[in-house]
C-alpha cells in the first residue's frame, strides 16, 4: 500500500510539472527525474528501463522523424502553398474558406501528425486571416477550428499521432490493419467534427471575403527544390509505411529514411539530386532595362540553402524522446503497484454489456483521464490496463480501438489534455491572440462531447460489421 502510495505521488508530481513547464524545466528533463526518483524509491526496477524503452522507442524516433520532415517543409513553404490554394478554392465564399480550412488541418493532422496540423498550419491561417481583414470573432472561429481539428483529424493513420503510435506498437498492429480500422472512423470524426464546428461557430463566418488580398501561392515557395523534394518523399513515405510492417521493418526506420532524404534535399547534399545542374535564365531590371542573366535564382531555378537546415533539426522534437522513456517508466510504476488493475476491472465490467457500451465506456474513461492528466501518459495507462484485463477478440479489439480514439480526441476537453494544445496556446500569444484557459475550456467540451461519442459508436458499428 506504501508503495503504491509513493508511485501515485511520483506520478502526480511529475505530471504536475511537465505540464506547468517551469523556466529551465523541459518536459524530457522533467520527465527523467521523475524515473530516477522512481528507480531510487523501487517503484520500479533497473529491468523495467529495457521493457519501457521496446514500448516506446519506434513510437518516439517515428514522431520526431514526422514533425522534422513537416518542419523542412514548412521552412520550404509547403504548407503556406497548400493554404493558398485552399483559399482560392474557396471563390470568396467564406463558410466554403472555413469548410477547405478544415479539411486541409485534418489532412495535414492525418499525414504529418496532430502537432504538424496545429502549430504549423495554425500561424499560416493567423496570417491569412488578418490579409483577409476577418472580423475578430470570425478570426477566432477559425483559429479555434484549426486547433480542434489537428487532433480529431489524427485518427486515420498509425503515424497520424503519436499516442498512435505508442498503442499499435504495444498491441502489434501493422499499419494497414490499423489503416483498414481507423480510416472510415477517422472520415466519421472529420464529419462529426466540421459538423459541430460549422453549428458553434456558423453564425460568425462572414458570407464573403475578397479573393484578392491572397497572395499568389507560388510566391510562398521558398525553396523549389525542397519543395518538389517534399512531393517525392511523402508517396516514398506512404508506400513504406504499408509495405514495412510485411517486411518486419520498424515505421522509424521508414519515417527516418524520409528525414533524412528531406534534410539532404534542404541543405543540398548531394546536389545533383536535388537541383538542376544549370539555372534556369531569368530578366533582370538594370538602370531600366531587362538583360538575361543565367544561373540565377528565377521562378523553376534552384533556389540555394535558404532553409535554416541544422536549426530546424536542432528544433525538432528530440524533448520527447526523453520525455517517453521517462513518463513511461513513471507510468509503469503504477502497473507495478497494481494500480492499473483497478482500471482493467472496469473495463472487464464494461466488456461484459455488448460492443457499443464498451467502446462508449472505454473511451469516454480514458478520454477524460486524458483531459486530466494528459493523453501522453494515458494511453499506456490505459493499454496496460486492457492487456491485464480478461478481454479477447472483438470486445478486446474495440477496447483497443476506444483507447486510440479516447487519447485523440479526449485531450480537446481541457488545455492540459496534450502538449500540442499548451504549445499551440503558446504560439497564439506570440502571435498576440490569448485564448484563456476557461474560453478553451467552455468550448472544448461543447465540441468534443458529440464528436467523441459519434465516433466512438462509429467504431463499434464499423468492427462489428467487418467482423
Amino acid at each position: 500500500m506504501v508503495m503504491a502510495v509513493v508511485a501515485a505521488a511520483i506520478f502526480v508530481a511529475t505530471l504536475v510539472v511537465v505540464i506547468w513547464q517551469p523556466k529551465g524545466f523541459p518536459i524530457g528533463y522533467t520527465a527523467l527525474i521523475g524515473a530516477v526518483i522512481a528507480l531510487a524509491t523501487t517503484v520500479v526496477g533497473l529491468s523495467d528501463v529495457p521493457t519501457v524503452v521496446g514500448i516506446v522507442w519506434n513510437a518516439t524516433l517515428t514522431f520526431v522523424a514526422v514533425v522534422l520532415i513537416s518542419l523542412i517543409l514548412d521552412e520550404a513553404g509547403f504548407f503556406e502553398w497548400a493554404a493558398l490554394h485552399v483559399a482560392r478554392w474557396g471563390r470568396g465564399n467564406g463558410r466554403l474558406l472555413f469548410v477547405l480550412i478544415v479539411g486541409l488541418g485534418a489532412v495535414i493532422a492525418a499525414v504529418f501528425a496532430n502537432d504538424g496540423a496545429a502549430l504549423i498550419l495554425t500561424p499560416i491561417v493567423v496570417g491569412m486571416l488578418r490579409a483577409l481583414n476577418m472580423p475578430q470573432k470570425a478570426a477566432l472561429g477559425f483559429i479555434l477550428a484549426t486547433g480542434f481539428i489537428a487532433d480529431t483529424g489524427s485518427l486515420p493513420l498509425v503515424v497520424s499521432n503519436l499516442v498512435n503510435i505508442v498503442s499499435a506498437d504495444y498491441f502489434h498492429l501493422g499499419f494497414a490493419e490499423y489503416a483498414a480500422v481507423m480510416i472510415p472512423v477517422g472520415i466519421v470524426s472529420v464529419l462529426a467534427s466540421l459538423g459541430m464546428l460549422l453549428l458553434y461557430f456558423g453564425r460568425s463566418i462572414p458570407k464573403r471575403y475578397d479573393v484578392l488580398a491572397l497572395t499568389s501561392p507560388a510566391a510562398a515557395i521558398t525553396d523549389r527544390a525542397t519543395f518538389r523534394a517534399g512531393w517525392v518523399v511523402l508517396a516514398l513515405l506512404l508506400v513504406g509505411y504499408f509495405a514495412a510492417d510485411p517486411l518486419g521493418v520498424p515505421l522509424a526506420a521508414v519515417a527516418g529514411v524520409g528525414a533524412v532524404v528531406i534534410v539532404a534535399a534542404a541543405s543540398r547534399q548531394p546536389a545533383f539530386l536535388f537541383a538542376r545542374a544549370e539555372a534556369a535564365p531569368v530578366l533582370v531590371a538594370t538602370g531600366g532595362t531587362a538583360t538575361v542573366s543565367a544561373g540565377s535564382t528565377g521562378p523553376g531555378a534552384p533556389s540555394g540553402r535558404v532553409i535554416p537546415v541544422w536549426k530546424t533539426i536542432r528544433e525538432a522534437p528530440w524533448q520527447i524522446v526523453l520525455f517517453s522513456i521517462g513518463m513511461y517508466l513513471v507510468v509503469y510504476g503504477l502497473q507495478n503497484q497494481g494500480l492499473t488493475d483497478h482500471l482493467a476491472t472496469l473495463f472487464d465490467v464494461l466488456g461484459d454489456h455488448g460492443v457499443l457500451v464498451t467502446a462508449l465506456g472505454v473511451g469516454f474513461t480514458i478520454a477524460i483521464l486524458a483531459s486530466l492528466m494528459n493523453n501522453m501518459p494515458t494511453v499506456l495507462i490505459a493499454a496496460l490496463a486492457i492487456g491485464g484485463a480478461g478481454a479477447t477478440g472483438l470486445t478486446h479489439e474495440v477496447m483497443v480501438y476506444a483507447n486510440v480514439i479516447g487519447s485523440d480526441l479526449g485531450p480537446k476537453i481541457t488545455p492540459i489534455g496534450s502538449l500540442a494544445t499548451l504549445l499551440w496556446l503558446h504560439v497564439l500569444e506570440k502571435k498576440g491572440i490569448h485564448i484563456g484557459w476557461g474560453q478553451y475550456f467552455r468550448t472544448g467540451i461543447i465540441l468534443t462531447i458529440p464528436v467523441l461519442a459519434i465516433t466512438l459508436a462509429a467504431l463499434a458499428g464499423w468492427l462489428t460489421l467487418i467482423h
